[in-house]
């Protein structure tokens, strides 16, 4: 499994990774796994999932995450993660 996050500011992009994760974990273990990880690397603390997020995740396999699904200030208008790649 593939994933890509990026960082948006006034339309631009900001920063992005990937992570790959080739475990045998499942999916939802995968993908808080790379969230973790994007945490890290962007120094930001773990967003909250919402019911939209839920539910615009499970239709496009893709999010938006924006400044209310922090708990902290952050610098950016959102945060976007997509699966680019399925086991």
């Amino acid at each position: 499994m593939r994933i890509w996050f990026k960082e948006f500011k006034d339309t631009h992009l900001i920063k992005d990774m990937v992570v790959e994760d080739y475990s045998s974990d499942n999916r939802t273990k995968k993908i808080f796994a790379a969230i973790d990880k994007m945490c890290y690397q962007f120094d930001l603390g773990k967003p909250i999932w919402l019911d939209s997020n839920i539910s615009e995740f499970k239709r496009h396999a893709k999010v938006k995450f924006r400044a209310d699904n922090f708990i902290e200030s952050v610098e950016f208008d959102y945060l976007e993660m997509q699966v680019i790649e399925e086991d």
